[in-house]
C-alpha cells in the first residue's frame, strides 16, 4: 500500500490495524503477513515491503507486537511477530475507529433523504 496510491490513500492509515489482525491468527513473518492481507483482500491490497517494515518496527517500538528469530518453513532465517497483551487490547481499539470512521463515511455518501 503506497500512498501515493488514490486508490490506498485512507488504507494508509490503516496499516497498523490490519498487520494487528493479522497476527491474531498466530506469529508471522513480514512476507507472510502481507501475503495474508493480499490474500484476504483479493488482490485489493498490496502492502509494499516500504511501507511494512517500517510499520512492524513502529508496532514493536509501541509494544504492540513483540518479535524474534526463526529458521522458515523454506530455511530461511526471518523475524517472526506475535502479537503482545497490549496489542491485542490496541486491535480492539483501532478496530472501534475503523468502525466509526466507517460509519461516517457511509453516511456522508448515503444519499440525502
Amino acid at each position: 500500500m503506497t500512498p501515493a496510491s488514490p486508490r490506498n490513500q485512507l488504507l494508509y492509515g490503516t496499516l497498523d490495524l490490519l498487520i494487528l489482525r493479522t497476527l491474531v491468527y498466530g506469529p508471522a513473518h513480514g512476507h507472510a503477513i502481507a501475503g495474508h492481507i493480499q490474500r484476504v483482500s483479493e488482490d485489493a491490497l498490496r502492502i509494499e515491503t516500504g511501507s511494512l517494515y517500517p510499520a512492524l518496527h513502529r508496532l514493536e517500538a509501541r509494544g504492540w507486537i513483540a518479535a524474534k528469530w526463526k529458521t522458515s518453513d523454506k530455511g530461511k532465517r526471518a523475524r517472526y511477530y506475535r502479537l503482545t497483551r497490549t496489542g491485542r487490547r490496541q486491535l480492539v481499539v483501532e478496530q472501534s475507529r475503523w468502525q466509526q470512521l466507517s460509519v461516517a463515511v457511509t453516511r456522508v455518501l448515503r444519499p440525502a433523504d
